[in-house]
This record gives structure tokens, C-alpha cells and sequence, in this order.
């Protein structure tokens, strides 16, 4: 246990240092890691894995993105009229994606994390250009294009830059703010998806077992106490980044990720 709860520690440093930089909620590290941590330690069998990875990062985000979105709200990089509609339907997506994501097979879950975050990798390094050129849509649009990406985020287990950033970047929206309205969104897919896996894991885990729902306890608690403090750090560097770099780097850690969940 000590082990698990030291591992994530690290895990929540990590992840909270690129929650602010990015944007990304931190998932996107977290649940590579937790898939492979918590069968290795028999705290779940591996058929659950994923989802128990799933809702524990979804719960960190929480935390994570709170303390990014203050930091990028400080620097003026949140559209807040943008951003509530980007809420708004990310929230309903990720309820219900969430509610219902104990019906999909964990292997196939792995499957659609690697081969979504692979396309959105291949978007971003083959980007020539800082903004996108297409206007943003109007409010309805949004609101059901931030509902299928909430969906899809709570289904992952990620806060949403992931798939956010590239998007709003293509509609015009320029990278920091991008990033600033992406954290924003993963406030609402975690909050919610992560009632969704509390409700729908309740029956198959106990709180004396260190779980609510499918949220393993130690885990989230290791995770939320670093990357409190090492998100504003990553924030405060989106500052100091030109874009074009900012989408290298995006682009590249989402190559690795995909390559591994697509692999292992």
C-alpha cells in the first residue's frame, strides 16, 4: 500500500505540472498508469482496471484542473462566455457516458483511448500554424460538440484538453485560451463523470475495500496532494512558450501514449 500511495505521489506532480502547461486534466498520464500499477499490486483484477483507472483519474481532475483554471483565469487566458457553453455540454456528456460506461469491456476501452488519442497526436504535429482558420460556430454547435467530446473524455478518463485544445484551435481559438477553456471543461467532465462511475461501481466495491464507486482512495489522495501545488507551475510556463512549440510538445507526448495503450 505504501508503495502504491509513494507511486502516486510522483504520478500526481507529474501529472499536475502538465494539467497546467497543456491544459489536459492529467488522464492522459494517470490512466496508462494506474492500468498498469493496480492489477501489478492486486488491488483490482485486470478486467477492471480500467475502469477503476478511469474514475480515479476522472476524480484527480477535479483538483487538477481547479487549480489550473485559477492560474490561467489569473492570466486572462479563459473566455468565460466560450467556456460555460464548453461546460455546459461537456457535463451532460459526461454524465451519462459516465453512468453507463460499466457496460463497455475494459480492452475495448484501451483500444478507443489509444487509437482517439493517435488521431488527435497526428492533428497536432502536422499543424503549420499557430490558429486554425475556421470560425467558431454558434452556441448550439458548441454546446453539442462539447457534449460528444465530454462523452468521450468521461469514457477515457481524461479532463478534456486532449481532445478540446485541437478543436477549438481549428475554430480560431487561439492556443492559450484554448488551453484555458480545455482545463475549464475538464472541471464539469470530471465532477460529473465521476458521479456517473461512483453510481454505476457502487455495487462492486466497498468503502472499507478503499473505494467509492469504481475511485480507488490512496490513489486519488497521493495524486490530488502534488498536483495541487505543481499546476500553477506548468500554468505560469504556458506564458513563456510560443505556440507552434506548445503544439509540438502536445503533439509528441500524445504520440507516446497512444503507442503504449494501443500496444500493451
Amino acid at each position: 500500500m505504501l508503495t502504491v500511495v509513494l507511486i502516486s505521489l510522483v504520478l500526481g506532480a507529474v501529472v499536475g505540472f502538465f494539467a497546467g502547461l497543456l491544459g489536459i486534466g492529467g488522464g492522459l498520464i494517470v490512466v496508462p498508469v494506474l492500468v498498469m500499477l493496480l492489477p501489478a499490486f492486486d488491488i483490482v483484477t485486470q478486467q477492471h482496471a480500467m475502469l477503476v483507472a478511469v474514475a480515479t483519474s476522472l476524480a484527480s481532475i477535479i483538483v487538477t484542473a481547479s487549480s489550473s483554471v485559477y492560474e490561467h483565469h489569473r492570466w486572462g487566458n479563459v473566455p468565460w462566455s466560450l467556456a460555460g457553453t464548453i461546460m455546459l455540454g461537456s457535463a451532460l456528456g459526461a454524465w451519462l457516458v459516465g453512468y453507463m460506461a460499466h457496460n463497455i469491456s475494459g480492452d475495448i476501452l484501451q483500444l478507443i483511448f489509444g487509437g482517439a488519442v493517435l488521431l488527435l497526436a497526428l492533428r497536432m504535429l502536422g499543424s503549420r500554424s499557430a490558429v486554425g482558420k475556421k470560425a467558431l460556430p454558434h452556441n448550439g454547435i458548441i454546446m453539442l460538440i462539447s457534449s460528444a467530446l465530454g462523452g468521450i473524455a468521461s469514457l477515457l478518463g481524461i479532463g478534456g484538453g486532449a481532445l478540446f485544445v485541437p478543436v477549438l484551435n481549428y475554430f480560431s481559438v487561439d492556443m492559450r485560451r484554448a488551453i484555458g477553456c480545455a482545463a475549464a471543461s475538464g472541471i464539469a467532465i470530471a465532477v460529473f463523470g465521476t458521479l456517473g462511475y461512483v453510481i454505476s461501481g457502487w455495487q462492486h466495491y466497498e468503502l472499507s475495500q478503499g473505494f467509492i464507486g469504481y475511485i480507488y482512495l490512496p490513489v486519488l489522495c497521493g495524486i490530488v496532494l502534488t498536483s495541487v501545488f505543481t499546476a500553477p507551475i506548468g500554468a505560469r510556463l504556458t506564458q513563456r512558450l510560443p505556440v507552434l512549440a506548445m503544439k509540438r510538445v502536445f503533439g509528441v507526448f500524445l504520440l507516446l501514449v497512444s503507442a503504449k495503450m494501443i500496444l500493451s
